[in-house]
């Protein structure tokens, strides 16, 4: 397919081509020197100037969010988009040209199992200035329902949800074409944007009072061809909409094309009150934390039982201690988003400690708690893309330390740790250790980062 991109105006050339398990949706620059591929998620976000912008480097591609849309619902999970410049063409402002080529094209189905998010808890996201609010919740189905509502008489509030991408995204929400206000037109264009703009791939919504020779001569300083008038019905030249909420259609589309960039297919169902680019981003962003946080624990503990994040052999793999200073059997909760995480400690009569500490009273040592506490905090480190196999994590400080009860043989130890810091190698927690919900002790704590192979002092 080939044309001009909506906002970069560029013409572009652009190629669908099959691609191995794993690859999900990369973009190939193909007239830059050595090609370039650009990955489609959402760490490699630049810009969302109305619309997405993704960069590898100097290699930007704008606008992605409507192609994405249309791998989405076409069930399409590994492809490589070859484009001739930065943007793909916007065809008629919708997803429907790129479904049409992936039908043309056919789909071939892959050995491997999907990579997925399912949504197992409530994921908030909300930004109260501009009164947007994203809600994802439990569901068997990718679902995703939108309300639009800008406060302006020409659009009205609208709203519309998509329940089945097999048999809704085709027919329903492909068709719909990007739209903005007459307001905004000539601004963006200064700005830089829609350069590639034209009366035939964008719904302009008429918001403005003005005659149709002022009209015209705006999108003549535009470079906009051909004749265009005010029109009776709320859209400019009275174009037609393809549906009556066409708009909240597309932001819609706008959506599931920017949460594609978690790198994996959602199922869950997604609530979403005044959407755009700017808080699909932060969501995504939010949600792909948590799905690398799972692809970690993955790694460790491929099946884990119920209750029980890593349990003590995967622990062994994860921290280099050994007998007799592994202090941590289970981790109950790992949460990367908000730097938290939950562990464990069992305290036995056969702890080697007790038997001088103290003969005759035994009484786990304070330092062994803190000890304990650390180790389960440094666990966060695998969130923070710190490879744990190859390096310690040394004490430099503790603070605020307070030890309010005592713990003795057949207490089992729960150690709370959050991650307040982490910069430069040096990281920061704060940590409470209960047994049976009481407060036993808590502290301040922070440790180095450093190599294993450690050079020799000399």
């Amino acid at each position: 397919m080939s044309g001009v991109g909506l906002h970069t105006g560029s013409l572009t050339s652009m190629t669908f081509k099959p691609a191995p398990e794993n690859t999900g949706y990369s973009f190939v620059r193909t007239d830059l020197p050595g090609s370039p591929d650009v990955l489609a998620i959402v760490d490699n976000v630049v810009d969302i100037a109305r619309g997405t912008t993704i960069a590898n480097g100097t290699a930007r591609v704008h606008t992605v969010e409507h192609v994405l849309a249309a791998m989405v619902g076409m069930g399409i999970d590994n492809v490589i988009i070859e484009l001739s410049n930065n943007e793909p063409p916007v065809g008629d402002g919708s997803s429907l040209p790129y479904v049409e080529m992936i039908q043309r094209a056919g789909i071939t189905e892959q050995k491997l199992d999907r990579n997925e998010f399912v949504v197992t808890d409530t994921i908030r996201y909300s930004d109260e200035a501009r009164g947007t609010e994203i809600v994802a919740l439990p569901n068997d189905e990718y679902r995703v329902t939108v309300m639009v509502d800008y406060n302006n008489p020409a659009l009205g509030s609208q709203h519309t949800g998509l329940f089945s991408l097999e048999k809704e995204f085709v027919t329903e929400f492909a068709p719909a074409r990007t739209f903005c206000f007459l307001h905004e037109v000539e601004t963006l264009y200064k700005q830089g944007l829609i350069q590639g703009g034209n009366l035939d791939n964008a719904i302009v919504i008429v918001d403005k009072e003005m005659t149709d020779d002022e009209l015209r001569k705006t999108l003549k300083d535009m470079g906009v061809a051909g004749n265009a008038v005010l029109g009776s019905n709320g859209i400019l030249n009275d174009t037609s909409l393809r549906f009556k909420n066409e708009p909240a259609r597309h932001k819609l589309l706008d959506m599931i094309g920017d949460l594609a960039l978690i790198g994996a297919r959602l199922r869950g169902q997604v609530l979403a009150a005044r959407p755009g680019h700017s808080s699909n981003i932060e969501f995504a962003r939010k949600v792909r934390k948590l799905y690398e946080g799972r692809n970690v624990v993955k790694k460790y503990q491929p099946k884990p039982p119920t209750g029980i994040v890593f349990d003590s052999m995967a622990i062994l793999k994860l921290l280099p201690h050994r007998y007799p200073f592994v202090m941590v059997d289970r981790i109950t909760e790992y949460d990367p988003e908000n730097n938290r995480i939950v562990g464990i400690k069992n305290v036995t009569i056969n702890e080697p400690q007790f038997t001088g500490h103290f003969p005759d009273r035994p009484i786990f040592p304070g330092v062994l708690i803190l000890e304990a506490m650390a180790q389960t905090g440094c666990l966060l480190l695998l969130a923070k893309d710190v490879d744990v196999e190859k390096k310690l994590v040394l004490f430099t400080g503790m603070n605020n330390v307070k030890f309010r009860s005592q713990v003795v043989p057949g207490d089992q130890i729960v150690m709370e740790l959050v991650m307040t810091k982490f910069r430069m190698n040096i990281c920061q927690l704060e940590g409470k250790a209960y047994v049976g919900g009481t407060l036993v002790a808590q502290a301040e704590l922070s440790a180095a980062i450093v190599d294993k192979e450690a050079k020799p002092r000399g």
